[in-house]
């Protein structure tokens, strides 16, 4: 099959029937990531942006595709990464990162849970094997990549979320029957540093191909401790239906998005022990730190 162009198709969009080069494929993915940030204004000129970079193919792609929009808008960019203490996994990622930001003269900074929180992933699971590292992990790494960000002076934090991750995200709440999770809250706080996802509209698929054609290091490793994880039996769902059902992913997406806006009540406090914006008197991080009776 051939792109429009004429060239040797690579990649075929099954929903709409494109097949595309990887010449235009490469443009089409930037022309989608440029297009989702001046639609929802996310970036401003001279804006310092925290990048969270995990080592992952999301992150390094985001890394890449904002250095290179640096080159039409000024902007000051930070890689940070948050190191949750998992030997063998994170260390490793981390060594792929340094090489990637000293290639792109990228200034990268880390944090870890250990230095923030004195604790890490791996002493929670060897301190007690039954429990749900991924909850407290992805607590801990929120709470922390808001305060790295503010620590960097950002004004905005870019996170490699794709169309995949929020198709997810949409179904497990509604798999809990959690409404204010799902709420895109109207309120802003000084102490949030503004997070933006400059790839939601990206899928998955479409990110592993921009990496390969454009040759973007990235570790592919999976972290030892996500074998029994919610998300990944909703991914294995979704990606079943959408398989079968080509558009589900971006079906699910769209239904959410034209819901009716909704407000969390309440103000947005600190946390009484940590400080950090919280819509309770302690936060989460701070309520999952004293279950496992630190700090």
């Amino acid at each position: 099959m051939n792109c429009k162009c004429g060239r040797d198709a690579v990649y075929l969009r099954v929903q709409e029937g494109v097949h595309y080069c990887p010449a235009c494929l490469s443009r089409q993915t930037e022309r989608q990531f440029e297009k989702t940030i001046s639609k929802g204004k996310m970036l401003e000129k001279n804006d310092t942006v925290a990048v969270g970079v995990s080592g992952g193919k999301d992150s390094m792609v985001l890394l890449h595709l904002m250095k290179k929009l640096s080159e039409k808008l000024p902007m000051k960019l930070i890689a940070v990464t948050v190191d949750e203490g998992i030997a063998g996994y994170r260390d490793r990622s981390i060594g792929a990162i340094n090489e990637f930001v000293k290639a792109m003269d990228i200034e990268h900074q880390t944090f870890s849970f250990e230095n923030e929180f004195d604790i890490t992933i791996d002493n929670l699971v060897k301190n007690d094997p039954s429990i749900k590292s991924c909850t407290y992990c992805g607590v801990f790494r929120r709470t922390l990549l808001n305060k790295a960000a503010r620590e960097v002076s950002a004004t905005k934090l870019a996170v490699g979320h794709n169309l995949d991750d929020e198709a997810q995200s949409i179904l497990m709440n509604v798999m809990r029957g959690d409404v204010t999770r799902m709420a895109r809250l109207a309120k802003t706080s000084e102490h949030f540093v503004r997070r933006i996802k400059p790839m939601k509209n990206i899928p998955e698929k479409e990110i592993v191909a921009y990496a390969i054609l454009n040759n973007i290091p990235y570790f592919d490793g999976e972290c030892p401790n996500s074998f029994n994880n919610a998300r990944r039996d909703v991914q294995a769902l979704l990606n079943n239906m959408e398989q079968k059902y080509p558009g589900t992913k971006s079906n699910v997406i769209s239904f959410y998005r034209k819901l009716p806006t909704l407000e969390e009540k309440g103000i947005i406090m600190r946390c009484a022990k940590c400080g950090e914006p919280s819509s309770h008197e302690t936060c989460k991080a701070c309520e999952l730190l004293d279950k496992v009776g630190t700090k």
